[in-house]
C-alpha cells in the first residue's frame, strides 16, 4: 500500500529574517553535505532580507543541481536557502521516518526527474508532494526509525569526536607555533611565502557535469567542488591526503578565513578547488593548520566571482619555523589526524549499512519485527529468513 507524500507531511514556505540568522542557523545547499551526511557551518549568509525558516525535526532537502540528493533533519531553528524544500511531518507521521522515507534514493531520483530549467535545474515542487510513499502504522514507523536513527547517532558521535581531535591538534598547533607575521621572531624564524611551503596539484583536475555523473552507475568515489563534498563518482584521479582549498565561488568564510577541506584515499576534484600538499617540512596536516587561522581576505580577486590566483595564494606571506621544529610537531600531530580519519573511515562503513538497510525496510523486504542490528559489527541479521549481512 502506498499514499502520497503530501499525506504525511507539509510543504512549509514560513519566513524568517536573515538578521536573526548566524552562520551556526543558516542551511544553504552548499554546506549541506551528500550522502546524508549532515551539515557543515555556512560560510556566508545571504544578501536578502527574508530567507525559508525551518524549525526542529523539519526535514531539509537541497532542490537544485548540482545539489540533489543533499537532506538534513533540523536538530534547532533557523533559517535556510530559498533552493532547499522545508518538509514538515504531519501530527500522525514520526517525523524521523518521515526523514527516512526522504533518504532513500528512490525519493532522490524521482526529485531530479521532476526537475526542470537548463543551466540550474530545480525539482518541482509540486510534483515532489506526490511522490508516492509506503503505508506503515505509527508503530511500525517507530520501529523503523530505531533501527536506523542509532546507526545515524554513531555517526554523529564520531564526528563530534573529530571536531574534538581537530580542537587539540589546533591547541598544539598554536603551542608550537605562537608567532604571527608582525611579531617579533626567535632565532631561526623567518618570514617567507605561502609558495615556499605548499605543491600545487591543480594541473590534474578534471571537471565532471552533472550530466555527466547522472549517468555514472558504480558511485563510490568522493567529488569535491570549492567547498564541500558534492557527489560521488564511478572513478578517481587523486589517491593520498590532500588538502583543497576553495579556488573560486565560495573561497572565504564570513572571518575571511579560506573554505578547506582535508581528504583521503581516492577521489575526484573539480576545477574549483586547488589541490594542496606541503614541502620544506611541512605535510598536509600542518598546512591544514597553518590556513585554517590565516586570514586571505586580501588576496580574494573578482567582483562577481570571487577568485583565489595561485599567484596570489603563493605570494601570500607566513612565518616559517625551523624545520626540526615542524618535524617534531607533524609527528605528534599524525596522530591525532590518524584518529580523525579513522572514525571517518569508521562512518563512511555506518553509512553504507544503513543505506542498505532503508531500502529493504521501506519495501518490507525485512520484516520491522524481527530486525536484530549492531552497529559495533556494522552487520545486521534478519530473523525471519536466517541471513546474515556484513
Amino acid at each position: 500500500m502506498t499514499q502520497l507524500l503530501s499525506n504525511i507531511c507539509d510543504y512549509i514556505n514560513e519566513k524568517i529574517a536573515v538578521n536573526d540568522l548566524s552562520d551556526e542557523n543558516y542551511i544553504s545547499t552548499e554546506n549541506m553535505l551528500p550522502n546524508k551526511s549532515g551539515i557543515v557551518k555556512a560560510s556566508t549568509l545571504p544578501n536578502l532580507q527574508l530567507t525559508p525558516a525551518y524549525q526542529e525535526n523539519d526535514v531539509l532537502i537541497s532542490n537544485i543541481r548540482p545539489y540533489f540528493r543533499k537532506i538534513w533533519q533540523a536538530e534547532y531553528c533557523g533559517g535556510c536557502s530559498n533552493d532547499v524544500l522545508v518538509l514538515r511531518a504531519k501530527k500522525s507521521v514520526n517525523p524521523k521516518f518521515l526523514y527516512y522515507v526522504l533518504s532513500e534514493d528512490k525519493f532522490f531520483d524521482y526529485a531530479t526527474a521532476t526537475s526542470k530549467g537548463t543551466k540550474m535545474p530545480r525539482g518541482d515542487k509540486t510534483a515532489i508532494m506526490k511522490y508516492e510513499v509506503p503505508e506503515f502504522s505509527e508503530t511500525e514507523q517507530e520501529k523503523i526509525a530505531n533501527i536506523l536513527f542509532p546507526i545515524d547517532e554513531k555517526i554523529a558521535i564520531n564526528s563530534a569526536t573529530n571536531n574534538n581531535l581537530e580542537q587539540q591538534a589546533m591547541a598544539l598547533f598554536n603551542n608550537y607555533f605562537p608567532y604571527k607575521i608582525n611579531d617579533s621572531l626567535p632565532e631561526n624564524w623567518r618570514i617567507g611565502t605561502f609558495g615556499e611551503i605548499i605543491e600545487l596539484h591543480d594541473s590534474k583536475r578534471i571537471p565532471l557535469s552533472g550530466q555527466d555523473r547522472d549517468q555514472m552507475q558504480n558511485k563510490i568515489y568522493p567529488y569535491y567542488g570549492a567547498a564541500s563534498l558534492m557527489d560521488y563518482v564511478d572513478n578517481f584521479i587523486f589517491d593520498g591526503i590532500y588538502l583543497l582549498l576553495g579556488e573560486d565561488g565560495t573561497v572565504i568564510d564570513n572571518y575571511g578565513m579560506p573554505i578547506l577541506q582535508y581528504v583521503w584515499g581516492k577521489f575526484w576534484v573539480n576545477n574549483h578547488a586547488h589541490i594542496l600538499t606541503g614541502k620544506n617540512g611541512y605535510n598536509v596536516e600542518s598546512l591544514y593548520l597553518l590556513f585554517k587561522q590565516t586570514p586571505i581576505k586580501s588576496i580574494v580577486t573578482g567582483a562577481v566571482q570571487a577568485k583565489i590566483s595561485q599567484a596570489n595564494l603563493k605570494a601570500l606571506s607566513v612565518v616559517i619555523p625551523p624545520k626540526d621544529l615542524l618535524k617534531e610537531f607533524n609527528t605528534k600531530v599524525s596522530k591525532l589526524f590518524e584518529l580523525i580519519r579513522n572514525n571517518k573511515d569508521e562512518n563512511e562503513k555506518l553509512i553504507q549499512l544503513r543505506d542498505t538497510l532503508l531500502p529493504k525496510l521501506m519495501s518490507g523486504e525485512i520484516d520491522v519485527s524481527n530486525v536484530d542490528i549492531s552497529t559495533d559489527k556494522l552487520s545486521f541479521s534478519e530473523n525471519n529468513t536466517g541471513s546474515q549481512n556484513e
